[in-house]
């Protein structure tokens, strides 16, 4: 065991076929929620999942291996709160909504007319609206956009069962894009284009994020944190800066010639996010270049730790079978 990582507690070996019912169950009573009261939204509700989720794949551990679970989890789970918390009242201090400074930029890149205002026109139509049918590429769109919601913590709660360690890392990344967005949420508030044209700033383009959803009665739902929206926190784009954070984080941890297939899912939710008038181009690249920033400061950060002789980025990787004493490992 190697100093300052804490004790590695056994794990209570789960019965293949009870772990493939359970799983069932669970998917089975997922699907059902999502389809009766709706999709995960929020991030208590979704950690409330992905621990149940943990309870199926170790079915057989007694109900003290389940408590663990928060006991390594409720430190990430609070500093998330406070930033949904924050992020909410973001816009409630009086700071002014910028929105000259990415109109200009977007349309000196679409050659005088925004990217969003330019898909808009040729795939949604004219004028664009939320009451329109959808196409089947919007049912597609509209999935890719709700995936960020899910994404992250879902990942977690793998790497959580599968290796602690792994699992610190990607909290640690996940945690700290969320606090580096929160600030710059605060010190630049931003209309995203659907309120840029809303407010006469652009042109005719309409928030349609979720209109793919319209005809096959699917919504999301908040389950635990309720309001606190912030319509302004659009510098930068946290669901492009989650999914490229989610592609470094993958390509930097697998070994396969594949993994750069993964970028397919950043690039498509930026065109996902343009097209239904959520952000700018320049909120994503400002999203990919702070997930870029969170990925170098935290190995950084790692690398200042680490350990003698050997062990990678200073953590070893534990058994399958065993959990580690995560108390230490987190900033």
């Amino acid at each position: 065991m190697t100093a300052g990582l804490g004790v590695e507690r056994p794990r209570t070996r789960t019965r293949p076929g009870a772990r493939v019912a359970a799983m069932a169950g669970f998917a089975v009573l997922l699907v059902l929620w999502s389809l009766v009261i709706g999709v995960p939204n929020d991030t208590g509700g979704v950690v409330l999942w992905v621990w149940f989720g943990t309870i199926a794949w170790n079915i057989d551990a007694p109900r003290s291996e389940h408590l663990d679970f928060w006991r390594d989890w409720w430190r990430p789970l609070l500093v998330l709160v406070v930033y949904w918390l924050l992020r909410g009242l973001a816009d409630e201090i009086g700071t002014p909504v910028h929105y000259a400074m990415p109109i200009r930029f977007d349309e000196w890149l679409g050659g005088g007319v925004t990217p969003t205002e330019r898909l808009q026109s040729a795939w949604c139509g004219d004028p664009c609206l939320k009451t329109m049918p959808p196409r089947w590429y919007d049912v597609f769109f509209t999935t890719v956009y709700a995936s960020h919601f899910l994404v992250g913590l879902t990942v977690a709660g793998v790497l959580w069962v599968r290796n602690r360690v792994e699992w610190v890392l990607w909290m640690r990344r996940f945690v700290s894009l969320h606090v580096v967005a929160l600030v710059l949420f605060w010190t630049y508030p931003m209309a995203p284009p659907w309120m840029a044209s809303r407010d006469g700033y652009l042109g005719e383009v309409h928030r349609v994020s979720s209109r793919g959803w319209s005809e096959i009665d699917l919504h999301r739902q908040t389950m635990v944190l309720f309001g606190m929206a912030n319509k302004s926190a659009a510098m930068p784009s946290l669901h492009a800066g989650l999914a490229f954070l989610l592609a470094f984080f993958a390509i930097a941890r697998l070994r396969t010639p594949w993994r750069w297939l993964v970028l397919l899912y950043p690039l498509t939710m930026t065109l996902v996010l343009v097209y239904a008038g959520e952000h700018y181009v320049i909120d994503a690249l400002v999203g990919a270049l702070l997930a870029a920033g969170v990925m170098v400061g935290c190995r950084l950060w790692e690398d200042r730790r680490t350990s003698p002789a050997g062990i990678e980025g200073g953590f070893p990787t534990p058994p399958e079978e065993t959990t580690v004493d995560v108390d230490t490992m987190l900033p």
